[in-house]
């Protein structure tokens, strides 16, 4: 089994819709595939009906948190969507999404940068917008070669120059909502230094104390060096293990299936959750 946990659609930052996705992840020979668009469940749907026969979908989404002033990522499984306090949180993330956005357009343009909310909404679509669509607003100026060129302290990095804050979980809270929804925690990459700082590993550890799941070790932003480090964290304070692609579609250089899940990981985490379920492919056809 190939298996991929963690990638976005339309629905937040990626370019594919989650109909394109899901279909895209069967062409990749992907058995098994995770929605986890940010802070957001509104891909579900439309990426269930489409879903194509031999490929199943997990749900899921990627929180926002924060820890001592530092950014970082919750990936969280099967949870019901549904649940009261958790889509409270989830709403209250999204709904301050635009007025950061827009911060940064500010910031942008005092630094002498002709962006415009604009070109930023036109970017962003239907899409939760963030800080990927400014980014490539700044590619479409000629301000920066790639959208990753955006994330630096120049620009948009976490206290970059342009950088603005937003409603963001307490990832001890995140993890104590998305296990009362039934769900299953991962920590996102959580050693891409490249994108900013990371908590220290002495965090990793008061998180898998909280009842933290799991922690993604393959990924892209890990060095080899990286990821074996943290599969000894792993092992030593008993966390599952995931690799993932962190697909965003034309936005990202990733492509799908670039690192996969252990399909006994797998395993143990549908038999963890009880807010959802995979849902198997039966040949959707949905755009």
């Amino acid at each position: 089994m190939r298996i991929d946990l963690h990638t976005h659609s339309t629905a937040s930052d990626g370019t594919d819709t989650p109909a394109e996705l899901v279909r895209n992840a069967a062409a990749a020979g992907l058995d098994v595939v995770a929605l986890t668009d940010h802070d957001t469940s509104r891909g579900y749907a439309v990426a269930v009906a489409a879903l194509p026969a031999g490929l199943t979908l997990v749900t899921g989404a990627e929180l926002s948190c924060r820890l001592d002033g530092v950014g970082l990522h919750m990936l969280a499984y099967l949870f019901d969507p549904d649940e009261p306090e958790l889509l409270s949180e989830r709403e209250l993330v999204r709904d301050d999404r635009v007025p950061r956005a827009q911060g940064m357009v500010t910031k942008l343009q005092d630094l002498g940068v002709p962006v415009t909310w604009e070109q930023v909404a036109r970017i962003a679509g239907d899409g939760s917008v963030g800080r990927p669509h400014v980014a490539e607003a700044l590619v479409e100026l000629g301000v920066v070669g790639s959208v990753s060129d955006a994330f630096t302290p120049d620009w948009l990095a976490d206290g970059g120059r342009a950088y603005v804050g937003k409603h963001e979980l307490d990832p001890f809270d995140a993890i104590r909502l998305v296990k009362a929804a039934g769900g299953v925690t991962v920590f996102a990459h959580p050693a891409a230094a490249k994108r900013g700082q990371v908590v220290p590993e002495s965090a990793i550890a008061d998180l898998a104390a909280a009842g933290l799941d799991g922690i993604e070790t393959d990924h892209m932003d890990h060095e080899p060096a990286t990821r074996a480090r943290l599969r000894g964290l792993a092992a030593d304070l008993g966390l599952l293990v995931t690799g993932s692609s962190d697909y965003h579609g034309s936005r990202k250089t990733c492509v799908l299936g670039e690192f996969t899940t252990d399909p006994e990981v797998y395993g143990e985490i549908t038999r963890r959750a009880t807010g959802a379920f995979p849902v198997p492919g039966a040949g959707g056809t949905t755009a």
